[in-house]
């Protein structure tokens, strides 16, 4: 009986190594293509957050950085969705990973609560949220880094 189980979870381990890293960068594609194309249009719930965060910005208004960001991030998407052009599709989220923690820094009246650092607002959770996006780049940059 013991082999029975065995197997059916080799074969399982299997199946999961082998869909994993598509599966990773098919979610992020669309993430980031879906959330990105929102941004030029004026269409994203995190619109008023990011022209806050580049109101500071020397060149170019608020509205023109949200247009950049978002293309940027269809950009990350699409190379993602590419296997031969993943590792740019990485290289690009990494770039785009400070800014998106910039918030955390330059607006923490909307990210805490109270300023507290240990209870965020929706937005500061939406924003921390991405320490797992870049983690499973680092496995997915690892995934294509032994090829």
């Amino acid at each position: 009986m013991r082999g029975k189980s065995s197997d059916k979870h080799l074969r399982i381990v299997r199946w999961m190594s082998q869909w994993s890293t598509p599966a990773i960068r098919i979610s992020f594609g669309i993430i980031f293509i879906w959330f990105g194309i929102l941004k030029p249009f004026g269409l994203s719930s995190a619109e008023e957050m990011l022209k806050a965060t580049v109101a500071w910005m020397p060149v170019g208004t608020p509205e023109l950085w949200l247009s950049i960001i978002g293309w940027w991030e269809v950009a990350i998407g699409v190379a993602l969705l590419i296997p031969r052009t993943t590792k740019i599709g990485i290289a690009l989220l990494f770039l785009q990973m400070f800014g998106t923690f910039m918030p955390l820094f330059l607006l923490p009246d909307i990210t805490f609560q109270d300023g507290n650092i240990f209870t965020p607002t929706l937005e500061g959770q939406y924003i921390i949220k991405n320490v797992m996006i870049i983690s499973a780049a680092l496995v997915l940059g690892g995934r294509y880094n032994r090829k």
